[in-house]
């Protein structure tokens, strides 16, 4: 047997291994609370430390960490990565130390960046615990991951495409612009899911920044439980809790489900709509 057919068989039973893992992991989500979840589960707020009652409040304020933290980390993410992919040619040591400096941050434990957070937000800024100090929190999680997956999608843009846009006198903006990130848009979509991902996904980072409180936040600058702080503190602290723990796993995975479609559908209108 050829070199080549080894290397494509392995390669197929990696790849069967880990969709069998992703049905694996649903399927028992899927079997173990989908019985708990009901439209009375989606919109009421929680009761007895979680034990009964449902999880709108959590719901809310997952959605309001989410979305800040997104939006505070996508105009710098993609600048930044415009920056590396574009104009780190003027500077090549510059470049290569933000690079060694972001994938550290990539390394470095969630718990770090919670303790972080409660120094820096909570107590230096004033913000107490919040939705906000949880919020840009993760967003200084997500940052590195966004900045290096954005930057090589436009590093893997061929340059046959910016010497045509050179040839037709396109500036630099408009090459960017309307050749460039239309053509890095999966790329970018695919960094900006893998990102919300995490953020969806943190606990240790929000126990030390959003707080704990289960009641429906008004503000940004109110404290609010996350649905991943939710579904720990459920697992682990509160006896009976397993069921509902599932239930509100399996609305986080379609949380992250809606999320993923919403963000490829965006970028595949960005890409038409800026496409020449």
């Amino acid at each position: 047997m050829s070199r080549e057919k080894l290397s494509v068989g392995a390669l197929w039973v990696v790849s069967q291994g880990v969709c069998a893992a992703l049905v694996w992991i649903v399927a028992d989500l899927a079997w173990r609370g989908l019985a708990h979840v009901s439209l009375d589960f989606l919109s009421t707020a929680p009761l007895d430390a979680g034990r009964a009652g449902g999880i709108s409040t959590l719901i809310t304020s997952t959605l309001w960490i989410v979305g800040t933290a997104t939006a505070v980390a996508l105009p710098i993410g993609l600048a930044s990565a415009v920056l590396l992919a574009e104009g780190a040619w003027r500077s090549r040591r510059f470049a290569g130390l933000v690079r060694g400096s972001l994938d550290m941050l990539n390394a470095v434990p969630s718990i770090v960046f919670g303790l972080f957070g409660n120094a820096f937000f909570c107590l230096a800024l004033g913000l107490g615990y919040s939705i906000l100090s949880g919020a840009l929190t993760l967003a200084c999680m997500i940052l590195p991951l966004l900045i290096r997956t954005t930057e090589e999608a436009l590093r893997a843009v061929p340059p046959e495409q910016r010497l045509a846009a050179s040839a037709v006198g396109l500036s630099r903006t408009t090459t960017l612009v309307r050749v460039l990130l239309p053509a890095a848009a999966p790329g970018l979509a695919v960094g900006l899911v893998l990102a919300m991902g995490r953020a969806l996904s943190e606990t240790a980072a929000l126990i030390f920044t959003s707080g704990y409180v289960t009641r429906m936040p008004g503000t940004v600058l109110d404290s609010g439980r996350a649905l991943s702080v939710h579904i720990y503190d459920l697992a682990m602290n509160i006896p009976g809790g397993d069921g509902r723990a599932y239930a509100s796993a399996v609305v986080l995975v379609i949380i992250l489900l809606l999320l993923n479609g919403l963000v490829r559908l965006a970028a595949g209108r960005f890409t038409r709509r800026l496409a020449p």
